[in-house]
């Protein structure tokens, strides 16, 4: 990803987007006090900060608070833009039931039983997860209900999760895929997350949905995650940053690396642009 660019030419910097997991995070889910005052200086120079999330709006709530958010954010993949100023869902896209079962179906079929989880429609969607899913990790599930697998699927549902006992996540993904119909497209979110969502909805397209509606484009945009489902996302902004915690393959899009999720990473790369002048990077 390289275009030569004049120094002085450079826009300003009108957008921050970024993941929650494994970026703005800590490993523990909190936000620190340094990247919560370098957001308070992006809100001061005028610059817009939009979370992009795999996690569900339902589920965002506690994360909103912490960082005082109260903008639009793109959630479940890019299948939701929720306006979380006034706890609206501006759009949302749900999964085709029949179809997810289908191709569960014919990966069980394939690659042996596999541990399910779905997350329900709606603002008061909530994790809903197999016998065998849960492993500890109840946490980062949270608001979750165990239930069986006929009842699974009782409810719309806007996406499926998938776990596997034995095999690694790039083969389940890999497996998943060949199974895959028209309507539905897997996509690798974190570690032991990979997921089932509708065709033709990722954070790019919540992002650019997001943007138009501020004026901007990707020219305007430096955009950070760590994992696959945040490169489309990072494709699309005009500067990419993967944290050095990152997924290989988001590390090969990226423009640059940041400090790891754990060491404030984001609010290192953000410090730097700001002090810059609050211009977009170069790329090189």
């Amino acid at each position: 990803m390289s275009h030569t660019t004049i120094e002085g030419a450079r826009p300003r910097l009108g957008l921050v987007a970024t993941d929650l997991d494994g970026t703005l995070l800590r490993s523990d889910a909190t936000v620190s006090a340094r990247t919560l005052a370098t957001l308070g200086r992006l809100a001061g120079r005028g610059v817009v900060h939009v979370i992009a999330t795999g996690r569900p709006a339902s589920g965002c709530a506690p994360f909103f608070e912490a960082l005082g958010y109260r903008g639009l954010a793109v959630c479940g993949q890019g299948a939701q833009v929720y306006d979380a100023g006034r706890g609206v869902l501006l759009s949302s896209v749900g999964l085709d039931r029949d179809a997810a079962r289908t191709v569960v179906a014919r990966l069980t079929a394939g690659i042996g039983p596999v541990d399910l989880a779905v997350v329900t429609s709606g603002l008061d969607g909530e994790f809903v997860i197999t016998p065998g899913f849960s492993q500890g990790d109840e946490r980062e599930l949270a608001p979750f209900r165990l239930t069986s697998r006929e009842q699974l699927w009782d409810a719309p549902v806007d996406k499926v999760l998938l776990r596997h006992p034995t095999l690694s996540d790039a083969d389940l993904v890999a497996a998943a895929e060949r199974c895959c119909i028209p309507g539905l497209t897997v996509t690798h979110a974190g570690p032991r997350m990979v997921e089932l969502l509708p065709t033709g909805f990722d954070k790019a397209s919540g992002l650019a949905t997001v943007a138009t509606s501020l004026g901007l484009g990707p020219q305007d945009v430096v955009a950070f995650g760590d994992m696959p489902n945040d490169i489309p996302m990072l494709a699309w902004a005009g500067y990419a940053v993967a944290m050095s915690n990152s997924h290989p393959e988001l590390k090969a899009v990226a423009d640059e690396v940041a400090p790891h999720h754990d060491e404030d990473g984001v609010a290192a790369v953000l410090d730097r642009i700001l002090d810059e002048g609050a211009r977009m990077p170069a790329r090189h």
